[in-house]
């Protein structure tokens, strides 16, 4: 028995004892020869992370202040962005948008649904071109994947001057993703998802094309001034204080996630997806998302179908572990389950069987 509640929740997830261990040593100076090393070797491993070879930092801050930096560098104020949203997370990216001082425009799906290329090549067809196609790639709130390559390629077939903007918060290190090959121009995720750390570290990828775009636009701000941050993060030297144990463990967590290899990875999540909806099928619980392809594998949204999801969520915390009781206007309706991170299907059964006991 752990002596703590095991976390199945879509964030923060569970983080490995060793990992812990790692973030209790002595602190050393940020401006160090050596912690200026471990900077580098972290933006290295991101890279090949991201799958690319172009740009990959971090910052000490949550995903959510690049939502914002996305605007603050990459759109002109006034600049025009296409938002494809379908829950609440990808919702929320664009009405950052409109905090900042764009214009957003919505192209919505019901939740539960992803959306289509057809739809998104009218849309851009029948519309002035947009600065940039903001794309949530795994839609926390419903348990929704989009499909991120084949939306981005229309968007590089259709508008090729237009940059794309992806949320990979809850599919980072966890479902296939391939920032040069997918043709993104910026990609960010925190560290409490599927890399299974404390949160307080957003890391992103960023185009060449991204960089030279950022140039070009006023009112960047400092922190996230990315034509400033990035070229001073490769060499090592962070703008300000970073949370300096948490990019020790992110260090040794990405040179495990690369011992483990991405394709074995990603296999285990989705044998955890398929773990954790066989069994509820076997209890009549129905999945949010009816499409399977469209299914994520690192969240499971399911509908209450009849059950009290507040007992649920007792019952699993009786047996040591948390699971969510549903997000937002799915709150009570749906409970969610995050199957993500260092997690193991072997563990995940476990849960399964407090759940409905």
């Amino acid at each position: 028995m752990s002596d703590h509640p095991i976390l199945f929740l879509p964030g923060p997830t569970e983080v490995d004892a060793e990992l812990r261990e790692i973030m209790a040593r002595p602190l050393i100076g940020h401006r160090s020869a050596g912690f200026v090393d471990d900077v580098q070797q972290v933006c290295q491993r991101l890279k090949w992370l991201y799958q690319t070879s172009q740009h990959a930092v971090f910052e000490s801050a949550p995903a959510t202040a690049l939502m914002e930096a996305a605007f603050r560098n990459l759109v002109r104020p006034g600049g025009r962005t296409l938002h494809l949203v379908c829950g609440a997370f990808s919702e929320r990216w664009s009405k950052i948008a409109t905090d900042c001082g764009r214009k957003p425009e919505l192209l919505t799906v019901p939740w539960g649904m992803a959306h289509d290329a057809a739809s998104l090549r009218q849309k851009l067809a029948s519309s002035p071109t947009f600065e940039a196609v903001c794309i949530t790639h795994n839609e926390t709130s419903t348990g929704v994947i989009e499909p991120l390559q084949e939306l981005a390629a229309v968007v590089r077939d259709a508008s090729p001057s237009t940059l794309i903007l992806a949320d990979v918060v809850t599919s980072l290190a966890g479902a296939p993703l391939n920032f040069d090959a997918f043709g993104l121009d910026l990609a960010f995720a925190g560290t409490q998802k599927c890399l299974a750390l404390p949160p307080g570290i957003a890391t992103y990828a960023l185009s060449h094309r991204a960089l030279e775009r950022a140039r070009s636009i006023e009112g960047r701000g400092y922190l996230l001034d990315f034509v400033r941050a990035v070229p001073e993060t490769e060499a090592g030297k962070t703008l300000a204080t970073p949370c300096v144990p948490l990019l020790w463990a992110l260090r040794a967590q990405l040179d495990r996630i690369a011992t483990e290899g991405l394709a074995r990875r990603f296999a285990r999540h989705i044998a955890m997806q398929h773990e954790t909806l066989a069994f509820m099928h076997q209890w009549q619980i129905e999945p949010f998302v009816a499409d399977s392809a469209a299914r994520s594998p690192t969240i499971s949204c399911l509908k209450a179908s009849g059950r009290d999801v507040r007992q649920l969520a007792e019952n699993a915390t009786k047996a040591g572990y948390k699971i969510d009781q549903g997000y937002g206007d799915l709150k009570g309706k749906t409970f969610r389950i995050g199957h993500m991170g260092d997690h193991t299907v072997a563990r995940l059964q476990k849960m399964l069987a407090a759940l409905l006991r």
